[in-house]
């Protein structure tokens, strides 16, 4: 999942930073409004966090122009403006949650992870196999144990879960795992997925690689005739 993080506190935006990329999350920032509606038009987004109080072009002013493009981007806002009128104005312009700063980070995180749901149409909890991947507390079991996987290895499985028998480039990978300023080559990639392969054994849940193209998640033979 990637996110782009519109916030011009650099000490909330490096914490924000810190601990979402711990959860297996992508995370660009923008400082101000002009590079937050740039990036937005150029990248695709999971997920914005939105800060109302941007420089150059005002939070609100982000949002009203990636609805005006009809991106349906999931918004959380993450302000100081607590006000009833701002509230309003926030969801009529089309954010999706509106959360006052200051704020706990497990709550916040908490509101990430049921957009996440919400746009993609799952549950928080995805099972293949032997396998089960929950989305909430973001970790990977195997018959009810857990299995030990790293932030990487985490994302990886996520995506190629929620696109199960689709191909994966290895392109997307990086673009769905790595945020700016994060140098992962296509060598890597090959070391995580090669990694996975090996913890996944047990479940019958296969990673094909589909040479010069990219990956995808084969399920058990069992559910596949299902």
């Amino acid at each position: 999942m990637r996110i782009l993080l519109a916030e011009d506190d650099r000490i909330i935006a490096d914490g924000l930073c810190r601990s979402l990329r711990q959860g297996g999350y992508a995370i660009d920032c923008a400082y101000n409004g002009v590079d937050a509606d740039t990036a937005l038009m150029t990248n695709a987004y999971d997920l914005l966090i939105l800060d109302l109080g941007l420089p150059r072009l005002s939070g609100l002013d982000v949002l009203r122009r990636l609805r005006a493009r009809k991106a349906a981007t999931p918004v959380l806002i993450l302000t100081a403006l607590d006000g009833l009128e701002d509230r309003v104005k926030g969801l009529d312009l089309g954010a999706d949650d509106y959360m006052a700063k200051p704020f706990e980070l497990a709550e916040l995180e908490a509101r990430v992870r049921a957009l996440s749901r919400r746009s993609s149409g799952t549950s928080r909890m995805i099972e293949c196999g032997a396998l089960t991947f929950d989305q909430t507390d973001r970790c990977a079991l195997v018959n009810g144990e857990m299995l030990e996987l790293s932030a990487r290895e985490l994302g990886l499985l996520e995506i190629l879960l929620l696109r199960a028998r689709r191909l994966v480039s290895k392109d997307q990978l990086v673009d769905h795992l790595c945020g700016w300023g994060e140098e992962v080559s296509h060598n890597a990639i090959e070391v995580y997925i090669h990694r996975l392969r090996k913890k996944l054994e047990s479940t019958g849940v296969n990673i094909i690689t589909v040479r010069g193209l990219g990956y995808y998640l084969d399920k058990p033979a069992e559910e596949r005739k299902s």
